[in-house]
């Protein structure tokens, strides 16, 4: 079997070499500005403007992404996907039905080809939907009932067969008693919903595994699979998807992914991914925790209609037989669902893409019991995403090597934008917010050159036509709130359009520190090798945490 696994402790000296790669280039970036600016203040000048340039183009690419995706988004959501895939099940019968009505649109259109190709497929060569089971994965540490809750009630409510859901519980025995009496709870309050509801304890200090999701996912896995077997199941008839303890997926989402499952012919090779929306909590989270939510929410919108780019992120699906012939996911990385794409890239030698599923599954933004909490968990958390540098040394040794099992020029485009997308959430808001200023501040001969003296002006300019990009994301992001809670007045919306002023601090004290910060973490090796949880607070639980708070400092007056 191929090696996939990330290295836990010694690494070559090629190994540390590419660690230090996302930071030496990220750090260049932003130290030539400042060199150009000693050397000559016109090379400064035109070094930021073509920067700047780029970006630019880019964000009109963006906004023509956004509105595209958010198109389909609103498309995906009104097609009746539990309708089309009971139509699979007979897909001869199915398509002679069809093929006499006038079909409007490119959807419908497609619709009608998969019946007309799965109709002239043998016997076996696909699955039927009554054949196939759902295997949800949640993933959970220390939440409470009332946060897991939600997220078991919501696949309970989608419109996929429940007895064919197969539901597991995957929890922390570092997480206390207290979360093993909430599984417990849970697993007799859904007893008989589903096909089957198995808690399962991930036990703690496991040897070779960090403190993370992937170990706790894939030892949760390890018994779907011996289920599996138990039953008789086909894992080729399994679908996995792994959930956080947060997460409630649209009601047609498995019968999305069920569809696409089986109409796609090389259905081993892909995984299935949904839209991250984090707007669950996005009226109670702090205004910075929504401009950052709300811009990864577009990022992942966006992401589903490039799908050369697309990377697993956060939940996704996966087939069980293609899980398990890779050991499922790695348990020694704490990005796994990033990492799952170079594991899958590398196990099935280049042939593995992820296919966009065009519906959400809707998400936290990051809200803990206080402000001061809230601010340091939403740091760590994009930190922990920032670490994804780490597969940047993982995909070059196997790139770059006689070893290598995929195909060199594909994996060279993947790999420059893997390392492209790291420098520039590291770089770009720090380049474009002071780059403007440095060349003056620097150079005092920079006053006298009309192009530096100029620089700061046009590069405002700039900004303000990308402005057109933020517009757009404002108003895509008012028709996509969910309804307001009645515990808030009129002026709440208000804030939600005002609490874009904050993105220039939301890019440089989160997004771009946090990016540094990971990057220079590996490059001195000091890694990342324990997931912080992210929090996840509740109304009511920071009302608590506010009532306590309250209480202790009576006592401390008295």
């Amino acid at each position: 079997m191929i090696d996939l696994e990330l290295p836990l402790e010694k690494r070559t000296k090629l190994y540390r070499f590419f660690e230090t790669v996302p930071a030496f280039i990220s750090y260049s970036m932003l130290l030539l500005l400042v060199l150009l600016a000693v050397v000559n203040p016109l090379w400064a000048a035109v070094y930021l403007l073509l920067i700047i340039i780029t970006m630019f183009i880019k964000s009109i690419i963006i906004a023509y992404h956004t509105i595209r995706g958010h198109s389909q988004l609103v498309a995906a959501q009104k097609t009746d996907w539990h309708e089309r895939l009971l139509s699979l099940e007979n897909p001869a019968a199915s398509y002679e039905a069809v093929r006499r009505t006038k079909l409007h649109g490119f959807e419908l259109k497609e619709h009608t080809e998969n019946l007309r190709l799965l109709a002239a497929a043998q016997e076996g060569e696909y699955p039927k939907p009554a054949d196939l089971f759902q295997a949800v994965i949640i993933a959970a540490y220390n939440e409470s009932y009332d946060v897991i809750q939600p997220t078991i009630e919501s696949v309970k409510n989608t419109s996929y067969n429940n007895k064919q859901i197969i539901l597991y519980l995957a929890y922390e025995e570092r997480g206390g008693a207290e979360i093993e009496a909430t599984a417990e709870r849970l697993q007799k309050e859904y007893k008989g919903i589903f096909h089957t509801f198995q808690i399962v304890k991930h036990p703690k200090d496991l040897p070779n595994e960090v403190v993370g999701k992937g170990p706790n996912i894939t030892y949760a896995a390890y018994h779907l699979r011996d289920w599996c077997d138990a039953q008789e199941i086909a894992h080729r008839n399994v679908i996995v998807t792994t959930l956080d303890s947060d997460n409630r997926p649209h009601p047609t989402y498995f019968d999305y992914v069920a569809y696409e499952y089986i109409v796609q012919p090389d259905r081993k090779h892909l995984s299935y991914q949904p839209v991250a929306l984090y707007f669950g909590n996005i009226w109670d989270a702090p205004a910075p925790m929504r401009v950052i939510a709300t811009g990864n929410s577009f990022w992942t919108i966006i992401s589903s209609m490039r799908p050369h780019t697309l990377r697993n992120f956060a939940a996704h699906s996966q087939p069980l037989d293609a899980l398990s012939e890779m050991d499922f996911w790695s348990k020694r990385s704490i990005v796994e669902d990033g990492h799952q794409y170079w594991r899958s890239y590398f196990y099935f030698g280049g042939n593995y893409s992820v296919l966009p599923i065009h519906v959400p599954i809707y998400q936290d933004a990051v809200m803990a019991d206080t402000y001061k909490k809230t601010l340091v968990t939403q740091f760590k958390q994009l930190r922990r995403w920032a670490y994804g540098a780490s597969d940047v040394p993982y995909v070059a040794t196997r790139l770059f090597s006689r070893k290598r099992n995929v195909p060199f020029f594909e994996g060279l485009a993947r790999f420059i934008r893997l390392l492209d997308g790291h420098v520039t959430l590291a770089t770009m808001a720090i380049l474009i917010t002071f780059g403007g200023w440095v060349p003056l501040i620097i150079n005092p001969e920079a006053s006298r050159n009309i192009t530096a003296h100029s620089l700061p002006i046009v590069v405002s300019y700039i900004q303000q036509v990308a402005m057109i990009g933020l517009f757009i994301t404002i108003f895509l992001m008012l028709k996509m709130l969910p309804a307001r809670p009645s515990r808030y007045k009129r002026h709440r919306t208000f804030f939600m359009v005002a609490q874009w002023v904050l993105m220039p601090v939301t890019s440089l004290c989160f997004s771009a520190a946090a990016s540094l910060n990971s990057q220079t973490r590996l490059m001195f090796g000091r890694y990342l090798d324990k997931f912080d949880v992210t929090d996840k607070a509740t109304i009511a639980s920071r009302e608590k945490a506010k009532a306590e708070k309250r209480q202790a400092k009576r006592k401390d007056a008295s």
